[in-house]
């Protein structure tokens, strides 16, 4: 294998072409066009984010400046319960040993401590972040990092084409040729929503509504204020709920929702409302929860959008499509049907995973209109199974079926706990069997760690203004 075509210069197309860039002794070229734009609605990201970064050897604070990214210490659901909570989506912000941040998190589960103690929500909505430390995570403008991610490709060597695909020559559910002149060994589906390359090879999509309600989202910027959090907004409406996501320039705002309850209109009414001044819908983006059947068919993958969809709920698109080109490197060049058998079921795994943890959100047991009175979650019977575990013991990394996927058993415990689908009691005796001496000295050292930290603070705002001086 010598030559890999990317079809989509969206934010999954660039990113997998920078992955396979620098790790296979190929040549990549991206088939970029203007007629398919990028969704520019997904402004968070995830930690496997920051394992791009590493892998491809760009900075942190070079995001920072280039993408006008603010940090992201976590995701802030309001209204879903009958207190707010927060996600801490990176929990592991210092440099501690695996045991002793588990351990700590085990003490601070069962011991059912405050989400604002454990995860310093408090600080957060004074606008305050940990000082000489980014976070892994990060809330940026897409379109800006669309613009850096293909200056980087043209850094690297990776060649990019300006046009329409327009015609896909197949035989032997392999694809010949792209538009009867563009011949490549390999070929990556990054078109998003269309699939061009993977429906045409017989990727069927597989259906999640019968789990997740969401069908519809409508996008809006807002201008930029004063001071920006350094976490997500997830706000609970009448028939859905509201992100607000702070980046350098302005804010990244939509309201995703059932259409069965209201349309967009009256979504973008109810923002007007909850906002207190008028808003332009940028984009409504109608929308088919699920994922593809076999993203890996003969001589092509579908990445990123092309492959799933869930619900910018916990902003998972970006990591889905980093874990993807990840889990592709191992099998490439040299693949066979096993292979292609393996990478299919490890990226099913995945796609489960992702919508398994966006749907235990639904079960907050919320009553205060009629779209959350009537909701009704289906629950898949993998997640059915550990639910019923979950009960009685913290998730652990056995209860997951593949490495590659993007939340794990802290994820999991957070969310579980905030919806009281823990039993505590139980569970902190079932915990209280398993500390050792060594545990418990984990958990010292670990908040030790914590507090040193904490008492480091700086403003968020003040704190992006030097970077992007300085750096």
């Amino acid at each position: 294998m010598k030559n890999i075509c990317i079809v989509g210069a969206g934010t999954a197309g660039l990113i997998s072409a920078l992955i396979f860039k620098q790790s296979l002794n190929v040549n990549i070229t991206v088939i970029k066009s203007n007629k398919i734009g990028i969704i520019g609605v997904g402004e968070g990201s995830e930690n496997k984010f920051t394992q791009f970064l590493k892998f491809c050897n760009i900075s942190k604070e070079e995001i920072i400046k280039e993408t006008g990214a603010t940090l992201k210490y976590g995701i802030l659901f309001e209204g879903w319960t009958n207190k707010d909570y927060l996600h801490e989506v990176s929990p592991k912000i210092f440099n501690v040993k695996k045991e002793q941040y588990l351990a700590a998190f085990g003490y601070a589960i069962t011991n059912n401590l405050s989400v604002d103690k454990y995860t310093q929500l408090n600080q957060l909505k004074n606008n305050k972040v940990v000082n000489k430390y980014i976070s892994d995570q990060f809330h940026f403008n897409t379109f800006k990092l669309n613009d850096y991610l293909i200056k980087k490709c043209k850094e690297r060597n990776i060649k990019i084409i300006d046009d329409e695909i327009t015609n896909i020559q197949i035989k032997n559910k392999k694809i010949i040729s792209l538009n009867k002149k563009y011949k490549f060994d390999f070929y990556i589906d990054a078109t998003g929503f269309k699939k061009l390359l993977i429906k045409k090879l017989g990727g069927k999509w597989d259906s999640y509504s019968k789990y997740l309600p969401m069908n519809e989202a409508i996008a809006f910027p807002t201008k930029s204020t004063k001071e920006y959090p350094a976490y997500t907004l997830a706000k609970a409406m009448n028939a859905g709920w509201m992100w607000r996501i702070p980046v350098q320039d302005r804010w990244g705002n939509g309201y995703v929702f059932d259409n069965r309850y209201i349309n967009a209109e009256q979504a973008k009414q109810e923002v007007e409302k909850y906002l207190g001044y008028k808003i332009e819908i940028g984009k409504n983006i109608k929308f088919n929860a699920g994922a593809i059947d076999k993203p890996w068919i003969g001589n092509c993958v579908a990445i990123g959008l092309s492959a799933n969809f869930i619900e910018p709920l916990e902003a998972s698109s970006i990591g889905s499509c980093i874990q993807q080109s990840f889990l592709l490197i191992n099998y490439l060049p040299n693949y066979d049907s096993t292979a292609i058998k393996q990478y299919n079921k490890s990226c099913t795994a995945l796609f489960e995973n992702i919508r398994d943890f966006v749907l235990i959100h639904y079960l907050c047991n919320k009553k205060d209109s009629r779209f959350w009175k009537n909701l009704k979650i289906k629950i898949p019977e993998s997640l059915k199974t550990n639910l019923q575990k979950w009960k009685q013991r913290l998730p652990i990394e056995e209860d997951f079926k593949s490495s590659y996927i993007l939340f794990y058993e802290t994820n999991f415990a957070l969310i579980l706990k905030e919806l009281n689908l823990i039993k505590l009691n139980e569970v902190k005796k079932e915990y209280k069997t398993k500390i050792q001496d060594a545990d418990e000295k984990a958990i010292e050292n670990y908040y030790k760690i914590f507090y040193k930290y904490r008492q480091d603070l700086i403003n968020h705002k003040k704190y992006i203004k030097e970077i992007n001086e300085y750096v």
